[in-house]
């Protein structure tokens, strides 16, 4: 999915509009004005018109066609969230396996307005339900 939203092969982006901040106007569904009762911290000069969720497709679509990898809600995956011990190799798309409960989030939602949050790369993790969080189906191309 990181791979998708950084451009699919067409160059590498570390935000979901591009390399540089600030967050332009219409980049995606972030914490901003409208947010402020809802979230402690904001992007204070931003307002997409929506305190929470957005309608899907309610912003620009990326280079490569898809929507929302920016904003809008994080999303939870399969794989287990777990600290791997470091090894010689380098691992090729690790997926973590195994017994727990703690799951990878992956990318930002309405709730994140840090620097960190807002990147491509950005990972949390979880356990349950949050009003920040849905999915999106994807498989391995083969």
């Amino acid at each position: 999915m990181e791979w998708a939203a950084r451009g699919a092969g067409a160059g590498s982006r570390k935000y979901p509009w591009g390399d540089a901040l600030p967050v332009p106007a219409g980049a995606g569904n972030f914490a901003d004005a409208k947010a402020q009762p809802l979230v402690d911290a904001v992007l204070p000069d931003q307002d997409d018109g929506f305190a929470a969720t957005a309608p899907v497709g309610s912003f620009a679509a990326s280079p490569a066609g898809f929507y929302d990898f920016g904003g809008n809600v994080a999303e939870w995956t399969h794989d287990l969230y777990t600290v791997q011990p470091a090894s010689g190799a380098a691992s090729v798309d690790p997926v973590a396996g195994g017994a727990g409960g703690l799951r990878v989030i992956r990318g930002s939602s309405w709730r994140h307005s840090a620097v960190t949050e807002l990147r491509l790369a950005y990972r949390d993790y979880g356990d349950g339900k949050r009003n920040d969080l849905g999915f999106r189906i994807a498989r391995y191309a083969q």
